[in-house]
């Protein structure tokens, strides 16, 4: 009954910083957050003012007048804007605790394994700014594999791959350790621009980050097959040939055309993870399979596309959107046991 009582009044938080959506995760209690990572600024008297951070701002996006700037302060995965990312972390912590009755929070927060010294330093001093009173980090395919109930501390070779919103993150992990790894800058949000490209390009109408984002979620494909039914949809932009607002038919077949490139660079680079893998350990990916993990791992056969790339079986993990926070907070929930994989910058 003490551990429960501690465990709920607990304000240690395991965050998923990334590039499009933070989530946290509160020990005792679960995930208690998920919102877009957009702030909204307003620029009065030359002087930058926070209006509004997550879903609010996120909704301010292509929208904004002239003083007002919605911001995603992290890109690729990693800090782009140091203070506008320390005035979003404050508003999320201030969210999830009422800081009138808890200490300040230890804080577990996951970054992309090729992020450098410097990104990760400033992830650490942006928690630390926002009043955290002991930051670790964890490299972003270590979570999901935790969060996918990798057998990642026993002798057996497994491979996450984690397609966030930025990066996508290929890793081979074996004995509580990456043993060969790979971060590429691709990922849901480049999708969504090559959605925007296609449209751009092939039916001269211009559409926005949002109507994409929905498109690719919608009807979005990795390839299509004879069997495939051509799902359509309705987008609606302004006409390049007009300048008018035009409605468009799309079709899956086109979205499929369109994601040819990232998603080849996704398989790709599970390949060369592969290529560049120890034999013994290649040998229980070949028994266990490829893990999938994070929101671009809902993209329609995109597994099957994987499989055929590397002739290594693919499965996406029972919960792919959760599984980088949810091996976060099992990482601070039970420190001892992961204390090999919680990191700091210095």
């Amino acid at each position: 009954m003490l551990n429960r009582i501690l465990g709920f009044l607990s304000t240690d938080m395991a965050i998923d910083l990334g590039t499009a959506n933070t989530l946290v995760y509160v020990n005792g209690k679960g995930i208690v957050l998920n919102e877009p990572s957009v702030v909204a600024v307003a620029n009065v008297s030359n002087r930058p003012s926070v209006l509004a951070v997550g879903n609010d701002a996120k909704q301010m996006l292509g929208k904004t007048p002239g003083h007002i700037q919605a911001i995603r302060p992290l890109r690729d995965g990693v800090i782009a804007d140091f203070e506008v990312a320390e005035e979003m972390i404050k508003h999320f912590i201030r969210k999830v605790h009422n800081r009138s009755l808890f200490t300040a929070p230890r804080i577990v927060i996951c970054v992309p394994h090729g992020a450098t010294a410097v990104e990760r330093r400033a992830i650490q001093e942006s928690a630390e700014g926002a009043g955290a009173r002991e930051v670790f980090l964890i490299d972003e395919p270590m979570a999901a594999a935790i969060g996918a109930n990798l057998p990642i501390t026993s002798p057996v070779g497994s491979i996450v791959v984690d397609i966030g919103g930025g990066t996508t993150e290929v890793a081979v992990i074996s004995l509580g350790g990456i043993v060969n790894a790979s971060s590429l800058r691709v990922g849901g949000d480049k999708m969504d621009e090559d959605i925007i490209t296609y449209i751009r390009k092939n039916c001269s109408l211009l559409i926005g980050e949002a109507t994409a984002e929905r498109v690719k979620k919608e009807i979005g494909s990795a390839m299509c097959t004879s069997t495939s039914k051509d799902l359509k949809m309705i987008v609606k932009g302004r006409s390049l040939l007009d300048g008018n607002p035009r409605d468009l038919e799309i079709t899956q077949k086109h979205i499929a055309e369109a994601l040819m490139d990232p998603v080849s660079a996704i398989a790709s680079g599970v390949k060369e993870v592969l290529e560049n893998t120890p034999p013994e350990l290649v040998a229980d990916i070949i028994d266990g399979g490829v893990t999938l993990t994070g929101g671009g791992a809902l993209l329609h056969n995109l597994d099957t596309v994987i499989a055929h790339i590397t002739g290594v079986s693919v499965k996406i993990a029972e919960n792919p959107l959760n599984c980088v926070v949810l091996g976060t907070g099992k990482a601070l929930a039970e420190a001892s046991r992961f204390s090999g994989v919680l990191l700091k910058s210095y």
